[in-house]
């Protein structure tokens, strides 16, 4: 009975990427209240009322994709951040950006995977706009869809240097255990180390 519970128990990634990305959406609401943004199709007319921590769960427990898709699809929302500045993630937006950047992330990941329309449903969203989100996301990151080994621990790293800042000392206790490694055809010499992230407070 221990063991089954340990495999259907959320893994640490997708507490980390859900703070991290709640505290960004909320800054960057703030920001829009002086300045603005433009408006994309990853905007909703609302703020959906599940939180980001639920809806990744939500996405982990119903996708059945691996936990190393969750930080791949973060390194795309970096990606997207930097070349698509002009649409910061808030709090209008980051469901619609995360269920994309997982979509996408499996597809590139794993070996079986579900369609759009399951991505859809477990989304909240209909077929043709997980479809449209896609190939917008796909263009704002210029297809630029390889991780480097590399680049993905350094995201990883990122993702546990900013639970230990967060967190009271000593209440996270490993770093993220991403069982799964990358596969050999996302390993280019890309050097991202340079490029300080923007999906950071």
């Amino acid at each position: 009975m221990a063991g089954l519970a340990e495999t259907t128990a959320m893994p640490k990634v997708i507490t980390f990427l859900s703070s991290l990305l709640q505290r960004v959406a909320e800054s960057n609401d703030i920001s829009h209240q002086l300045h603005p943004q433009k408006i994309s199709i990853f905007h909703g007319l609302t703020r959906p009322a599940i939180s980001i921590q639920n809806y990744l769960e939500r996405i982990f427990k119903y996708a059945n994709c691996s936990p190393s898709c969750f930080v791949v699809a973060y390194v795309y929302l970096d990606r997207f951040a930097q070349r698509q500045s002009c649409l910061p993630l808030d709090s209008f937006n980051v469901h619609r950006l995360l269920i994309t950047s997982v979509l996408i992330s499996v597809k590139f990941m794993d070996d079986i995977y579900y369609n759009n329309a399951f991505y859809a449903k477990v989304g909240g969203i209909s077929t043709r706009e997980m479809n449209l989100l896609e190939v917008d996301f796909l263009f704002g990151l210029g297809f630029q869809l390889n991780v480097t080994p590399a680049t993905f621990h350094l995201y990883c790293s990122h993702l546990q240097r900013d639970m230990w800042i967060q967190s009271p000392l000593g209440t996270v206790e490993n770093p993220l255990n991403i069982a799964r490694p990358l596969k050999t055809h996302c390993c280019f010499n890309e050097d991202e180390s340079t490029r300080q992230k923007q999906l950071t407070v």
